[in-house]
């Protein structure tokens, strides 16, 4: 009897510690229950009009659809990051705009009134939080892709048109004054080589000029003295000049004559591109006879889009394919660069000069070129397709924790390859959401994660 009393004795202090001890657990459980409670706030709102919130379930009062009861942790309030982005407001001296002041006041330097300066908000900033429950985790499979560096190549297809090249362009003008007798050009469009004869004139100050100098040869030839010479001599000159060739005078000396028709031939090799020697029409020295365009080089002339223009350089490579030759890649270096962008079709001129000695490509032809641009030196890039893109800005979800997802405002530049290079808002190594991320938009617009969404007082009652 008395081994059981004592046992009685030892236990019961045991049973107290244990059942006080429950008790302190149970009263931890409800005290987290009920903060955990006190950061959920509840509103009722229409998954039709998201701007619709009520304190009270009913009917949404635009399209009398039943209201959906809405619960958000309060505990991932953006109001902190909210003010912080709010726009700043501060006052300057006009002469002075280093000394300011955070309230109107006058300008400690000169007197005058302080002029107010509104500093704009970061555009860089995180516009929604939401935290996933295991149960939305079992059934939510995202992707991730981490912000890496990597060497862009910006691929640009465009259209090219085929131009004669200025720099070959040419003439055959009129060296001395004359009629034109004879034209052995038949019409535009004709190859024209050089040596070859292209028309026939009558000039009087020709043919005297070609009667001197068979009477300086004979002279020469007779009394061989050096005076003779140098009159011969100028007067050779003078008719190469005039475009006589040396063939010719061998053979109006030979034939002691100098013919009344005098044919002119061609100095340059070239497509006749205006034929302006008719029979019978006077040229005076100067004027061309004809005009040539050289077809051995062409132009090849692009038009880059405005939003791509600051990424052209001269040197760049181009690859062109022409319908004239298929299966064909001819390679090119940009060597023109428009200084100026057309206001009417926002786009800059662009030419390469290519070799065309068979002469196969025609003026008027067009191309196929695409451009192969570097960009930067390997800038932060992310996939297009992480990307939500509003139109007043532009969000990616990143994450944070197994079940924590921030979305974040950010600045791109260039895309190329379905990658976006970011200026501004990620770092190296994030992990941003690919695939899911619009899920996540659509939970933080319909259950209040983004900032836009979030009830105010006013709402509140």
């Amino acid at each position: 009897m008395n081994n059981r009393i004592k046992i009685f004795i030892f236990i019961l202090p045991l049973i107290s510690f244990i059942s006080c001890k429950k008790e302190q657990e149970e009263n931890l459980k409800k005290d987290n229950i009920k903060n955990l409670n006190s950061k959920i706030k509840t509103y009722y709102t229409c998954s039709m009009h998201p701007q619709i919130k009520e304190k009270k379930n009913g009917k949404c009062p635009i399209c009398h659809m039943n209201l959906t009861k809405i619960e958000f942790d309060e505990s991932q309030d953006l109001s902190n990051n909210i003010s912080q982005n709010k726009p700043k407001v501060i006052w300057y001296c006009k002469d002075f705009p280093d000394v300011t002041s955070e309230v109107p006041d006058i300008c400690p330097m000169d007197g005058s009134q302080m002029i107010k300066k509104v500093i704009a908000k970061d555009p860089i900033r995180i516009v929604a939080k939401i935290k996933l429950r295991k149960a939305q985790v079992h059934h939510f499979k995202p992707e991730f892709f981490p912000v890496t560096k990597m060497i862009m190549i910006k691929r640009i297809r465009l259209l090219g048109s085929v131009l004669q090249s200025e720099e070959k362009e040419s003439n055959i003008p009129a060296r001395i004054g004359g009629r034109v007798e004879k034209v052995y050009v038949k019409s535009t469009g004709s190859m024209v080589k050089k040596g070859d004869p292209v028309v026939k004139i009558y000039s009087p100050k020709l043919i005297t000029a070609g009667e001197e100098y068979l009477l300086a040869k004979k002279s020469y030839l007779r009394f061989r003295k050096r005076e003779l010479r140098e009159m011969l001599k100028r007067s050779e000159e003078r008719l190469k000049l005039w475009g006589i060739k040396r063939f010719q005078l061998e053979k109006w000396y030979k034939k002691k004559k100098v013919p009344r028709n005098i044919k002119i031939y061609s100095n340059a090799t070239g497509i006749v591109r205006k034929r302006n020697a008719i029979i019978g029409r006077y040229f005076r020295e100067g004027q061309n006879f004809f005009e040539l365009s050289d077809l051995s080089d062409v132009w090849v002339e692009m038009d880059v889009y405005e939003h791509d223009s600051s990424l052209i350089k001269i040197g760049q490579k181009v690859d062109l394919e022409f319908t004239a030759i298929p299966g064909e890649k001819i390679k090119g270096d940009i060597d023109f660069v428009s200084p100026v962008l057309d206001s009417k079709s926002r786009t800059l001129k662009i030419r390469t000069t290519i070799q065309n000695k068979n002469g196969r490509l025609k003026p008027g032809m067009i191309a196929n070129t695409t451009l192969n641009l570097e960009i930067g030196n390997k800038p932060m890039v992310i996939p297009r397709s992480a990307i939500i893109d509003t139109g007043k800005r532009k969000v990616v979800w990143i994450k944070v924790g197994p079940y924590d997802y921030r979305a974040k405002t950010i600045l791109t530049g260039y895309e190329s390859e379905g990658y976006v290079a970011i200026r501004k808002g990620l770092k190296e190594g994030e992990e941003v959401v690919v695939e899911g991320n619009f899920l996540l938009d659509a939970q933080a617009q319909l259950f209040g994660g983004y900032e836009d969404f979030r009830p105010t007082s006013n709402d509140e009652g």
